[in-house]
């Protein structure tokens, strides 16, 4: 899957995140930064490397496999698979919102 598709994928369903009240940027080792402005009503993505409350570092292989739920993603970061900078919290909420 490539960055746009992954892009795409998370914008299509970008109503999953209402209510998450935090800014997160993802960050992947081949590619550029997107954030996802939880604060916004609705949730927005932009492919701006701004400020956000919680850094996600991952490869788009590993984003995709999270978005297809055969990642779990507190196994992902105990692996090293997915680096965490910022709030732990925002990063385990937004987890829970992707599960649903």
């Amino acid at each position: 899957m490539s960055l746009d598709t992954i892009e795409q994928e998370v914008r299509d369903n970008l109503m999953k995140f209402a209510g998450l009240g935090y800014k997160v940027k993802f960050v992947f080792d081949d590619g550029p930064a997107f954030v996802l402005d939880g604060t916004a009503t609705p949730p927005t993505l932009t492919a701006e490397d701004g400020d956000a409350d919680c850094t996600l570092r991952l490869s788009a292989e590993n984003m995709e496999k999270l978005m297809a739920g055969t990642l779990n993603p507190t196994l992902a970061y105990s692996l090293g698979k997915l680096k965490v900078d910022g709030s732990l919290g925002v990063a385990l909420k937004l987890a829970a919102m992707m599960e649903e």
